[in-house]
């Protein structure tokens, strides 16, 4: 499995992913709180790998993960357009509905967080990566 992370200032984004591309759990956490739920997830789950957007935060909290899991592979991934992606996903998760559903999808806001969905965009770029890599 991969851990996503889209990391934060003030929140983090979490997306856990198996290998068959199946979204096993996301969330948006307080930053603060970001090792302990990835400390949880890891004892949960088979992670093979962390990935993290590479830019706000990005260096800080790959040195806070190296130092607090050593033991797991870490991955930083281009961040760039991945929010954007993110805002038009996160109506796939979550269909709007009443008059939200007659605006077009550009000129809808989501109500909430969406970091999570910037952090399984994340590990559908490494997962890319890896199949590009194995074709060459």
């Amino acid at each position: 499995m991969i851990l996503g992370i889209d990391p934060g200032r003030s929140k983090c984004g979490l997306a856990l992913v198996g290998l068959d591309r199946k979204l096993y759990f996301r969330s948006v956490v307080a930053s603060d709180q970001l090792l302990k739920q990835v400390e949880r997830l890891l004892e949960d789950f088979p992670v093979a790998a962390l990935v993290i957007g590479d830019q706000t935060t990005s260096e800080y909290w790959q040195a806070q993960l190296r130092a607090a899991f050593p033991e797991v592979r870490l991955v930083a991934v281009p961040e760039r357009r991945s929010s954007e992606q993110a805002r038009a996903r996160y109506w796939q998760f979550n269909p709007p509905r009443g008059l939200n559903r007659l605006l077009p999808q550009d000129f809808r806001v989501p109500p909430e967080a969406y970091d999570d969905v910037v952090a399984l965009i994340l590990v559908e770029r490494y997962l890319v990566g890896l199949i590009d890599a194995d074709r060459r």
